[in-house]
């Protein structure tokens, strides 16, 4: 199969509500600050940096399903403007956190926090969503690659030159059936994730899989 992939870089600051006291004020690493550390050229130019360094053939040369996954790594930027301790929250693997951390440790230097009008060593989290899509198939639901436990997941399934009746689909969690509506029917119990698995049982041949995210439903 051979896949499509779309990067977007979510160029957000994800609040946080607390600081690390340490023993001495020299050694505070501040998670809520009055001015947060910025890059050179601001956010427009930390997505322009992103943009032309991160490389975004990674998940799908590791073989990610399709899917929508959005990577979030954390680093300090201290009173230097130096980057440190630059580790990834998530883990979705394929090797997509160690991609993000290996373009965050070469960003070089930032412009560091400020509390109370005093450069200080800080936080920051910086969230990437990637998108891998295939072009041998295609899924139609109401919100994209998004399960919601204990209801019907209602989802259509496409794949060039096979018919519904000749795929076998199977899920990593939950049950799929195909319903008289022509459409797949899902329901899943636990919230976290969910990998679909797509097979031409008349070849015997695999299409695809497809990553979900589960929810709780509200």
């Amino acid at each position: 199969m051979r896949e499509i992939l779309l990067v977007s870089f979510v160029m957000i600051s994800i609040p946080l509500f607390s600081q690390i006291e340490n023993s001495t004020d020299s050694l505070k690493i501040f998670e809520k600050v009055d001015i947060e550390a910025s890059f050179p050229g601001g956010e427009g130019g930390w997505r322009k940096y992103l943009e032309r360094n991160l490389d975004p053939n990674v998940p799908v040369e590791n073989g990610a399903p399709v899917g929508i996954y959005l990577v979030v790594v954390q680093f300090i930027v201290d009173k230097t403007g130096a980057i440190s301790d630059v580790k990834a929250i998530t883990d979705f693997g394929y090797g997509m956190e160690q991609e993000v951390v290996r373009i965050v440790q070469k960003g070089g230097a930032w412009t560091p926090a400020s509390q109370n009008n005093r450069k200080v060593k800080a936080y920051r989290k910086q969230p990437i969503t990637f998108v891998v899509e295939a072009e041998n198939f295609y899924i139609t639901m109401k919100e994209r690659y998004v399960l919601y436990t204990g209801t019907d997941n209602t989802i259509e399934i496409n794949a060039s030159r096979v018919k519904k009746e000749d795929m076998e689909v199977s899920l990593s969690q939950g049950k799929i059936t195909l319903g008289a509506d022509d459409n797949f029917h899902i329901i899943v119990d636990n919230p976290g994730k969910a990998i679909l698995f797509i097979r031409n049982k008349k070849r015997n041949k695999a299409i695809g899989s497809v990553y979900f995210v589960v929810r709780k439903k509200t």
